[in-house]
């Protein structure tokens, strides 16, 4: 998480070439996923748009995802199996967000399980949110005056 703040703040992609870690990276591009959710909903809203925008959470899901980090694969084929959720039941929160009416007209939330959830402190940072939409905008703006 530092290193996602630390690459927002210089506003460089130097840093990709650093020690990778997946776990980590993996980490980070869930934090930026929240973080741009929290701030596109924040921008509809100034906007006077009608159009909501959150974060969902599926929860730790039976798929391939690690299966090239060894020792964690390993971990969850053996002991994850009676914690982890099936495609269908981490799909839930996914589809509750985007259909249930309960949830019309909320916008810059954090759901897990069906519910509104209380994100990381670095999630609900609004500067850290501007500086990656920033950052983001930053590397559009150089790659469609590259194309």
């Amino acid at each position: 998480m530092l290193q996602l703040t630390k690459l927002i703040e210089q506003q460089t992609v130097e840093c990709f070439h650093a020690r990778y870690n997946s776990l980590s990276a993996y980490g980070q591009s869930k934090l930026a996923n929240v973080l741009h959710a929290n701030e596109l909903a924040r921008r509809l809203k100034d906007n006077g748009l009608d159009i909501t925008a959150n974060s969902v959470h599926p929860g730790v899901i039976a798929t391939n995802l690690f299966r090239h980090n060894g020792i964690f694969s390993v971990i969850v084929n053996v002991f994850g199996r009676c914690v982890v959720k099936n495609v269908q039941q981490g799909a839930a929160t996914t589809c509750y967000v985007a259909l249930h009416p309960q949830v019309k007209g909320m916008s810059g939330k954090y759901f897990a399980d069906c519910n509104i959830a209380e994100a990381s402190s670095q999630a609900d940072d609004t500067e850290l949110a501007k500086k990656l939409w920033d950052f983001s905008l930053g590397l559009v703006n150089q790659c469609a005056q590259t194309s």
